[in-house]
């Protein structure tokens, strides 16, 4: 173990852990990155080696160390496919970057694939890019198809099949487009996309008919200024969410950019981010980040997660680095098909997120999006895993069950049915354990119950 490797307490994962004392990742100035198998160039993570001439670029320079934990798990799968990477360049967000995983041949040396998993990535022309980051696959296991986190980043031939019900573009975002990357449904608030790029590719995305593709146009400062002028212009945009792809893979300055002009226009009140960062690509919540988002405040980030073996040691310190800083933290969990469609796995999940500081805030009925069917479950599998939650675990870790109305209607929450109908003046009520009571609900405050238009005379 090198000199720099320290042990803390502050971070209690499963079995062994080492933490790296973490400087800053070491100046990449003007690379561009080209990510094997996944749509090319990424220019947005090219670094100017100069500032005064760009606005993205920043002058701050940071001489703060932390440490960053590397699990069990983490540091076993390095030792055998990254030998020769040290833990100070494991825990480099953008070593991780440049070294995704994104081709059959790259795959094949991490895990078995089966004839269906190998039949996608040979017939990847035009689909959905694949990549995962080195730590993510570390959480794979290359001898189980069926294991959850498996299923939901490596594609299937299934992607091939076009369903009853789906479209490229099910909730009409670009129908709700007024200017290039900038969608507004909602009267108070709109979503900015500022990149098309994931360090990881969730085989269920929503916006898998723009995100890592080739030939699409990338974001660019124009784009992005374009879209901020839009927001000045209109008065009734109180809350920015900012998305992508994921924003948290731009570099500090660029985000920084973004941020300090929407903060900039009075009526914004709200900034939030959109992100799977911290369950995909921990080591990019550095000490220098989190400095800068919280001069940002009131800004709120949504994290994707989907299952509990996500919740790892270095997830949950780049989550406490988020919630230290005073960032509230929330969750979105799309519902999954042999993934987490049970109470048990989404108990485990919410209460697992919880303990991180982390609350519970949707859960998606999954988009139908072309090539999606073998991810979606009926509607009511998330009903009766709402049911399965509340009452069982904290009321904050319950999230709002929500189908994201395709055409464009926005998301419409479904419930169990706790309300079983009147009887007379009283609300007959179900609760979590299926015994029936009732609520008086008749009559005006003090007003006697003889007196009242709903008594009723027995």
């Amino acid at each position: 173990m090198a000199n720099d490797v320290v042990m803390v307490d502050d971070v209690e994962p499963p079995g062994s852990l080492k933490t790296v004392e973490e400087d800053e990742p070491p100046g990449r100035s003007g690379q561009v990155v080209t990510l094997p198998g996944a749509g090319g160039p990424m220019p947005h993570l090219s670094v100017p080696t100069t500032g005064t001439e760009n606005p993205l670029a920043s002058q701050t320079k940071t001489t703060a160390s932390r440490i960053f934990p590397i699990g069990e798990k983490a540091a076993r799968f390095r030792e055998h496919f990254f030998p020769a990477a040290t833990d100070r360049e494991w825990s480099d967000w953008r070593w991780q970057i440049r070294h995704t995983i994104g081709s059959l041949c790259e795959l094949e040396k991490i895990v078995r694939l089966t004839d269906r998993e190998r039949q996608a990535l040979r017939l990847r022309e035009g689909a959905f890019p694949f990549a995962v980051t080195p730590y993510y696959a570390s959480l794979l296991e290359g001898d189980n198809p069926l294991q959850p986190i498996r299923k939901a980043v490596v594609p299937l031939i299934d992607e091939k099949i076009h369903s009853a019900g789906e479209a490229e573009d099910p909730l009409h975002e670009e129908k709700d487009s007024p200017v290039c990357g900038l969608v507004h449904r909602y009267p108070d608030r709109v979503l900015f996309l500022a990149t098309d790029f994931c360090s990881t590719y969730c085989r269920y995305c929503t916006r898998s008919r723009m995100v890592g593709r080739k030939n699409k146009r990338i974001p660019t400062p124009e784009r992005w200024q374009k879209a901020i002028d839009y927001i000045a212009a209109t008065p009734t945009v109180r809350d920015v969410l900012i998305s992508g792809g994921d924003p948290l893979t731009l570099p500090d300055e660029k985000l920084e950019w973004i941020l300090t002009k929407l903060r900039e226009i009075p009526h914004v009140e709200v900034l939030r981010i959109g992100t799977k960062t911290p369950a995909v690509l921990p080591q990019r919540i550095t000490p220098s980040l989190v400095r800068m988002l919280r001069r940002f405040h009131p800004l709120w980030v949504s994290i994707h997660f989907m299952h509990p073996d996500e919740l790892t040691a270095e997830t949950a310190e780049a989550c406490r680095r988020l919630a230290d800083g005073g960032i509230p933290l929330q969750s979105q969990t799309v519902l999954l098909a042999g993934i987490n469609d049970d109470g048990e796995t989404m108990r485990k999940l919410v209460q697992g997120l919880v303990k991180i500081r982390v609350r519970p805030y949707y859960l998606y009925q999954c988009d139908p999006i072309v090539g999606s069917s073998h991810f979606r479950t009926p509607v009511e599998k998330g009903v009766e895993i709402i049911r399965a939650l509340r009452g069982f675990t904290s009321g904050f870790a319950v999230p709002t069950f929500v189908i994201d109305a395709p055409g464009g209607g926005g998301k419409i929450p479904v419930m169990p049915d706790y309300v079983v109908g009147r009887d007379g003046d009283d609300l007959v009520l179900r609760n979590y354990e299926g015994g029936l009571y009732r609520y008086h609900d008749g009559g005006t405050v003090g007003e006697p119950r003889g007196d009242s238009p709903y008594a009723r005379s027995h």
